[in-house]
């Protein structure tokens, strides 16, 4: 199994999962033309408009990435009644798989950005927005509005852009409903008062934002974890990931892992709604039942592909598919090590009180048998290393015609497996040479061997480790396949 198959079966699953979006949802206009002169009246560009265009934003992009990685959305908020909030309610109504309850109110605008756009640059937005808190009936009304539609929900998103919707006691009443129902809560949050979030499963602060709710400076991985925590234990949050740009992603948990997470940006052009994506994307993976942990280093692919698109965009399964492929083959060619850099590897692993073990073969055809040994091997340590027999050694051992895939081929095999972290390609006939200078902590054989005729095993030994014999699987051999071919 590849290292991302699980984050990829999860994206391509066919199992319907509902997540509930609660936020300020706001219209995001586009307006693309060219500039070919500078105003008579005043130093400034004239833009000659060509086209316009319309988004759901705030919000609403959440709603946007939801959909496009194929989950049903459901959403709850408001809009003013006018133009943009016609729009919107038009915008939200085109996707089948999306069902939303927006209240009207008459005494505010509905949240609008316009950009205004030339050659790919944008030159000037205007904002058209009502900051004021919901007054108390329009309040209740959404409590209502979000009581009725958790019905199905298997996770709450708040999407707070500090436009009203999740002002005072809103956040905390709408948190209470969903833990009620035994769901968890994602929040983008807005400012610097994180206790109105107090029981949110998670918060995602980019690193201004921690550091301005935290009130600590966020340079570091260090301060970066420092902050988060402190947000933890003064706020009454479970969880926080905090998104840093260039520096990736850092989940700190309320039970006090740290996972540090780089980043998967090969190219930025926008971060625009960056945010939003990394909340769908973890609302997806928690709504089908995985980790936080591997919710956010989905969330991390996902963020990853969005900034390298113009505007405010989303992420479609398909798209984060096919990077988590491409992440399986760049970590599997990664794997694939050379005797020296090996052994620094293994320094460092053994420095952080990790267990390193060690088995070796030729591994021409992947069979049941190797794939057995392989899990045990890994079982009996925190990193596994595979000592691959080069070409030329296989010729050696099984005769001219073999190997059957050269050593490239199966080393790229080996190391795309989950359970292999590490492989190294020897062109002795034993591997002891190899041994003596990665020296292990468990040396794993199969148990057609004693200890004693296992090559390295006093080394091993000798050096404060131990040797695992591993059961074999009756009926599997590379030898036998190919005669059987032969025959045939």
């Amino acid at each position: 199994m590849s290292q991302h198959a699980h984050l990829i079966d999860l994206v391509s699953s066919e199992k319907s999962v509902e997540i509930l979006c609660v936020g300020d949802i706001m219209l995001d206009r586009f307006v693309y033309g060219s500039v070919e002169r500078i105003s008579p009246e005043a130093p400034i560009p004239v833009l000659k408009i060509e086209r316009e265009d319309a988004m759901l934003g705030g919000a609403g992009n959440v709603v946007r990435n939801l959909l496009s990685l194929g989950a049903e959305a459901r959403f709850c908020g408001l809009v003013g009644e006018d133009e943009a909030g016609r729009t919107i309610a038009g915008l939200l109504n085109e996707d089948d798989h999306c069902c939303a309850n927006l209240l009207l109110d008459k005494n505010r605008p509905t949240s609008m950005k316009t950009r205004f756009m030339a050659s790919n640059q944008q030159m000037l937005r205007t904002d058209h927005e009502t900051v004021a808190p919901l007054s108390q009936n329009l309040q209740d009304d959404l409590l209502l509005d979000v009581a009725e539609s958790l019905g199905n929900a298997k996770v709450m998103v708040l999407s707070d852009y500090g436009k009203g919707v999740l002002e005072s006691e809103t956040p905390t009443h709408l948190i209470n409903l969903a833990k009620k129902a035994g769901i968890p809560v994602i929040v983008d949050p807005k400012g610097i008062d994180y206790s109105k979030y107090r029981g949110a499963t998670l918060v995602t602060p980019n690193r201004k934002e921690l550091s301005e709710a935290s009130r600590m400076k966020c340079g570091d991985d260090a301060s970066i974890v420092a902050a988060a925590r402190h947000i933890i234990e003064t706020c009454g949050i479970e969880n926080v990931l905090a998104t840093r740009s260039q520096d990736g992603m850092t989940l700190v948990t309320r039970g006090g892992d740290v996972v540090h997470l780089p980043t998967q940006a090969r190219e930025v052009f926008d971060v625009s709604g960056a945010g939003d994506t990394v909340v769908a994307s973890l609302a997806l993976a928690l709504a089908h039942g995985a980790s936080l942990s591997d919710g956010a280093k989905l969330a991390n692919v996902a963020a990853g592909i969005v900034v390298a698109k113009i505007g405010t965009a989303s992420v479609y399964s398909e798209e984060l598919i096919e990077a988590l492929h491409h992440q399986d083959l760049s970590q599997a060619e990664a794997k694939i090590v050379q005797k020296a850099p090996a052994k620094d590897r293994i320094t460092r692993w053994q420095t952080q009180g990790k267990t390193v073990g060690f088995t070796n073969g030729c591994f021409d055809l992947l069979h049941p048998g190797h794939i057995s040994l392989l899990k045990q091997s890994a079982s009996q340590c925190d990193k596994l290393i595979v000592g691959l027999n080069s070409d030329a050694s296989v010729k050696r051992l099984k005769g001219d015609e073999r190997p059957l895939q050269n050593e490239m081929a199966r080393a790229t095999v080996l190391s795309s497996l989950a359970c292999v972290d590490m492989v190294v390609i020897f062109d002795e006939d034993t591997p002891l040479e190899l041994l003596s200078h990665l020296l292990p902590d468990v040396l794993v054989k199969g148990a057609d061997y004693t200890i004693d005729q296992v090559v390295g095993a006093d080394l091993i030994q000798q050096n404060g480790g131990r040797v695992f014999l591993a059961n074999l699987e009756d009926g599997f051999s590379t030898t036998n396949t190919v005669n059987k071919l032969k025959k045939s």
